[in-house]
């Protein structure tokens, strides 16, 4: 059986595109491959590995792939505020920061914007969606949360789920203006987030390692803020300062080495996402877009 192509939609071009998967091969084989089964679960999904991987990537000798990783996967130098050469590992490439003029925030005051660079799926009312990468799976909201007041509370609201490749940019951002607080972790594996892995176990999404923020804003009462953690992500830092307002677009974190997923999730009947985002993820595509473009207005 061949394998599946992962298409998105590219909001840019308008076109539909096929992504290159960082480590496909790997990907593939601890994921489709009855074969893969064992190093999956006895080393691939635990700490310990990403732990061990991200190291690498923070070690002196990495500092050589930083130029290759460019050239393969054809990064735009331009945006980025500290010249290619200045990294000393691929770690401090992988989190670089961009020059602010290279990520525009949506100026709306109504308008929230995109937290990550990625591809991005949506769910209006996560109760009412039954087709979660795999068509009849429903996305547990509670297991989620680790919370069940909270998931009654947000069982009808709204989802935006910005999956990170290896190649896109991996600081996350505040979608709106508010005062945060402090942010929860919930412990869990490092499956991969890639929808090769989704495709196979929906589930991930809710079990793996993750954070989560509660932002208190005055005209879209409360968002959660949620970052997954995934295969090789060494760790999940928070640079935001908790109870400190922020304004749409601030820096809320970053990731370390690995693809990731931000997580944002709106109270019912607060906001209503782009026509693009509600009619791909309909078809089960994730569209890509850049941090800082307007993912949803608000309602009234």
């Amino acid at each position: 059986m061949p394998a599946q192509p992962i298409e998105f939609h590219h909001r840019l071009t308008g076109r539909l595109e096929t992504e290159q998967v960082y480590g496909e091969g790997f990907l593939r084989f601890v994921y489709e491959n009855p074969l893969g089964s064992l190093p999956l679960h006895a080393l691939v999904k635990r700490r310990l590995f990403s732990s061990w991987y991200g190291s690498r990537m923070d070690a002196a000798a990495s500092r050589e792939k930083v130029q290759p990783f460019i050239e393969q996967y054809d990064i735009d130098v331009s945006e980025l505020a500290d010249a290619p050469e200045s990294y000393h590992t691929f770690n401090e490439f992988f989190y670089r920061k961009l020059k602010p003029s290279a990520r525009p925030i949506a100026a709306g005051a109504k308008e929230i914007a995109l937290p990550a660079d990625g591809r991005h799926l949506v769910m209006p009312d996560i109760a009412a969606c039954e087709a979660f990468f795999v068509k009849g799976v429903r996305f547990d909201l509670a297991a989620l949360l680790r919370d069940e007041s909270l998931a009654k509370r947000f069982a009808h609201g709204s989802m935006l789920i910005s999956r990170l490749c290896p190649v896109d940019y991996h600081r996350f951002h505040f979608p709106f203006g508010g005062i945060p607080a402090a942010s929860k972790v919930v412990t869990g594996p490092f499956y991969s987030v890639s929808p090769i892995a989704l495709r196979r176990r929906p589930s991930i999404l809710w079990e793996n390692q993750r954070e989560i923020t509660l932002l208190r804003t005055e005209a879209l009462g409360d968002v959660l803020l949620l970052e997954i953690g995934a295969t090789c992500v060494g760790s999940i830092v928070q640079s935001f300062t908790p109870g400190q307002s922020v304004a749409k677009g601030d820096e809320k974190g970053y990731f370390r080495f690995g693809g990731s997923c931000c997580i944002t999730i709106f109270e019912p009947n607060r906001v209503r996402f782009t026509d693009d985002l509600v009619e791909h993820s309909a078809a089960g595509r994730e569209v890509y877009a850049k941090m800082g473009d307007v993912a949803a207005t608000m309602i009234n």
